[in-house]
This record gives structure tokens, sequence and C-alpha cells, in this order.
């Protein structure tokens, strides 16, 4: 089974849904969150974390990747889920955990995605874009904000008079759907990213599409 660290700056309503996800597999879970951790002492991911029994820790350098590692090893983690962490992950952090760290942004990447591009920023900017889709993005990550290949992506429309609350709310729902499932699928193996960059699925066949398109009524989001 792999040991899951999730890293959350905020509430922690992805882990929170993460952790759902896995109780809810049962036996059958392909991994376990085994470490909760904050750059902010009082993040609610780390009550949260709390209150499930799992170990908890502050990162009280974001910058110093021999720390993050040595943390990481301590709880010998194998998959890093970033779950509303603001801070900028290390490039030695990334480079050792290649292939097994992943992030989930809410907007569909490439756009409205790199440094600053967070929370109500993200959905202000969609907002004043005009577009009429926006949606959730979950990808591997690596030394750049809001880059790496594309693990899924899952379309949300965005209707006539949302505001940025609105429409972050609606957003909210579809990452508490499709990041748990693309966080058991890294975790299984069933999702994985080759040494070309490649992500591939099952049976080492690659990706042809990133979009998952889950079976629910677009008025649920």
């Amino acid at each position: 089974m792999q040991r899951i660290a999730v890293l959350a700056s905020g509430a922690g309503s992805n882990l929170q849904a993460i952790l759902a996800y896995l109780a809810a597999a049962g036996p059958a879970t392909a991994g376990a969150v085994s470490l909760v951790a904050s750059d902010r002492r009082q993040a609610g991911a780390l009550a949260i974390g709390a209150r499930a029994g799992i170990p908890s820790a502050t990162i009280t350098d974001a910058n110093d990747a021999r720390s993050i590692l040595a943390l990481l090893a301590e709880h010998q983690i194998g998959l890093v889920a970033l779950a509303g962490y603001l801070k900028h992950i290390p490039e030695a952090v990334t480079a050792r955990y290649r292939g097994h760290i992943v992030n989930v942004h809410p907007a569909l990447l490439p756009a409205f995605g790199g440094p600053g591009m967070y929370g109500t920023r993200v959905h202000r900017a969609v907002l004043d874009a005009g577009v009429r889709i926006t949606g959730v993005t979950v990808h591997f990550v690596d030394e750049a904000y809001d880059h790496g290949p594309i693990i899924a992506q899952w379309p949300v429309p965005v209707l006539a008079g949302d505001t940025p609350s609105v429409l972050a709310a609606r957003v909210l729902r579809a990452e508490h759907r499709l990041y748990p499932c693309a966080v058991a699928a890294v975790a299984s193996g069933r999702i994985s990213l080759d040494a070309a960059g490649t992500v591939r699925g099952e049976a080492g066949a690659p990706v042809a599409s990133p979009v998952f398109r889950l079976q629910t009524e677009e008025s649920e989001l």
C-alpha cells in the first residue's frame, strides 16, 4: 500500500475528500494518507489530519528541500499530493519524487495557471476573460508552478451571473470528485509517468486524452 503525504495550506477540504475516498475503498484501497504537512501552523488541514489520527508536521521553511525530503523519508512516503499547498516545491523535491508528486488546480491548465494564480484569483481571472468553460486539472508536478504532464481534467461550466465565490464553489465540487480518483490511480500504479514524461495508463498505454468525464449531472456541479 502506497504511503501518501498530503501538503495543504488551507482548510483541507481536498484532504477530507481523499480520506473519504480511500476509506470507502476499504481493503481494496491503493494507499493511505500517512502524513499531513502544512506551511501554516493553524491550517485546517492539520486539524483534519489530527482528528483522523494521522501524523502531522509544519514546514517551517518551504524552500528547505533537505528538511522536506527528510520529513518525507521519515514517514516513508511514496506519493505526495498537493491539496491547496501555496508554496513552490523545491526542485530537489520534485526531482526526487518525479512521477510521484501530484497537484490539483482549479482551472483547465495551461490556462489560468502560474505564480500567483490560486484561489479566488483564478476564478476572477476566468470571469474577466469571459470564457464559458473552466474546470479542474490534476497534473504531475515539476519544477514550475502549475506545470507538468496532465493526468486528468474535468470541465465545469461558467454560468451567467457567476461571481468568483459562486464559481469557486462549483469548481471545488468537481475537485472533490476528480482529485481523489486521480490520487488513487497514481497510488495504485494505474496512472504513471514514464522517463520521457508521457502519462501512461493501465497496461502501460499512453493516455490519449487527459479528460476524465465522470458520470455526473451538470446540475450537481
